[in-house]
């Protein structure tokens, strides 16, 4: 039994479907002091080839159900076992969306083409798992407690550093564009760990900002890492280099983009009964500050990605040497609506990371510091019993505040940051409890080898805010 069809054929089907519906969907007004939920997650959708993906996301309901209903007989080849497994994956973490029904919600690792042309994937997702009923006691539970789908008439895919070849040995092996660490951003192929984003309200697209190309170097302090860890035996300085050089090339520096996969500002324009409210959503994804061996470029890097948006929402000048990839200047206006966006790899008080950047930005006078520090802050029931329960990563079992935590790892990595004009009434970090409805969709001990993690959904959370327009 071979399910899995080849992405071309789930292009035109779903171009004949897109073709059907071509005029713009009618955004009804927001009622004053209507609640708006934005959200992000990263939903690890971490595959061997974009391919893959668009393959699993093209598998109509139909052909998923043949794949289910033969992994519960066990009669499934080795092939459609793991076809069957991605497909158990992708149907929790749409369940979660159905759950928590955002607005706007940023998909992190959501993989693309490299260039953001190929929406086969991204259409995919939406027709045949979104737009489809889920089990929100989990697609393997014989527990069932159907959801109703959600539509988001808006969507944008954006190009990505990852896996994009930097023309330089930046891993000092030897070798050019030798592997993924060659990559301007770590990456198996072009458009690994990328990203989207869906909306229930229209984007405006000509006033989308990316910036994809802005240079590490030309971000005020930053400096090309140096060698720091000089008496590693298990990592042997290379080669013609010594205690204190500088790790890139002075071509390589001259040329590394700062963004790990892109910065990204999309405006949504939210229609209320008193005009439009335009939110600027800031997207990004920025490096893991881990796997630094020689120096600390991960970290570095990560808490450059972090300070970025500070700058760019901070006015009085702070953003005047920022440009985008049209070569448009400056940051946010002062008086503009944001929300940060995004697995930022970075917790403000456990983690290998710079904890400075982080704290600066949810301390920020900028930001609504109700939602980043205060009662606001999302939360849950499932983050201290993953502590408790000593399912999370032992060497966080001692965080300060394991109800923030939004990921298996045991840290707080994922936020929606809201500007400091925005009101936020609630908000949440959907980690269900033994408790709760829902827990087979973070643990469930009949998939994969692990019974939670990526094999179930995703390793991380759904976060996500309430806000009053």
């Amino acid at each position: 039994m071979k399910l899995i069809k080849t992405a071309a054929a789930a292009a035109i089907s779903l171009a004949l479907l897109t073709g059907c519906n071509s005029e713009a969907p009618v955004v009804e007004p927001v009622p004053e002091n209507k609640l708006v939920r934005i959200s992000t997650y990263n939903l690890s959708f971490d595959r061997s080839s974009f391919e893959q993906l668009a393959d699993e996301m093209s598998l109509t309901k139909a052909e998923q159900d043949i794949l289910i209903a033969g992994w519960f007989e066990g009669s499934l080849s080795e092939q459609d076992l793991e076809a069957a497994e991605k497909v158990i994956q992708i149907r929790n973490v749409a369940a979660v969306i159905q759950t928590e029904r955002p607005a706007v919600i940023l998909m992190n690792e959501f993989n693309n083409d490299g260039i953001a042309e190929d929406t086969t994937a991204l259409l995919g997702f939406q027709q045949n798992y979104l737009a489809v009923a889920q089990n929100g006691e989990g697609a393997s539970s014989t527990e069932v407690r159907m959801l109703e789908p959600i539509e988001f008439p808006y969507s944008d895919n954006y190009q990505t550093n990852t896996g994009l070849m930097s023309g330089f040995d930046l891993d000092r092996d030897g070798v050019v564009d030798g592997g993924p660490d060659d990559a301007w951003g770590f990456g198996l192929y072009h458009g690994q760990y990328a990203f989207a984003l869906l909306s229930m309200y229209p984007i405006d697209e000509d006033k989308v900002r990316t910036f994809q190309t802005f240079k590490w170097k030309d971000m005020p302090g930053e400096t090309n890492p140096t060698i720091t860890n000089c008496d590693d035996e298990n990592n042997p300085i290379p080669a013609g280099m010594a205690c204190g050089d500088q790790w890139y090339t002075a071509e390589a520096w001259a040329e590394k983009p700062m963004s790990s996969k892109n910065h990204v500002d999309a405006p949504i324009i939210v229609p209320t009964e008193n005009g439009d409210k335009v939110v600027h959503l800031l997207l990004s994804h920025p490096t893991p500050p881990v796997f630094d061996t020689l120096t600390e470029n991960n970290k570095m890097l990560n808490r450059a990605e972090v300070d970025f948006w500070l700058d760019y929402v901070s006015g009085n000048g702070s953003g005047d040497y920022i440009y985008d990839d049209k070569g448009v200047t400056g940051g946010l206006a002062d008086d503009a609506s944001f929300v940060i966006m995004g697995d930022l790899n970075a917790d403000p008080i456990s983690g290998d990371g710079d904890l400075t950047a982080i704290n600066d930005l949810l301390n920020s006078e900028h930001v609504n510091v109700e939602a980043t520090n205060g009662v606001y802050a999302p939360v849950s029931y499932g983050g201290p019993e993953c502590i408790t329960l000593q399912e999370c990563k032992e060497e966080n079992w001692d965080t300060t505040y394991p109800d923030r935590i939004t990921g298996d790892g045991g840290l707080r990595m994922d936020y929606t940051i809201p500007s400091s004009d925005l009101t936020v009434t609630d908000s949440g970090v959907f980690w269900p409890a033994t408790f709760e409805e829902g827990r087979k969709l973070m643990n469930d001990e009949l998939v994969g080898e692990e019974g939670g993690g990526k094999d179930i959904s995703s390793d991380h959370r759904l976060v996500w805010i309430d806000v009053v327009l």
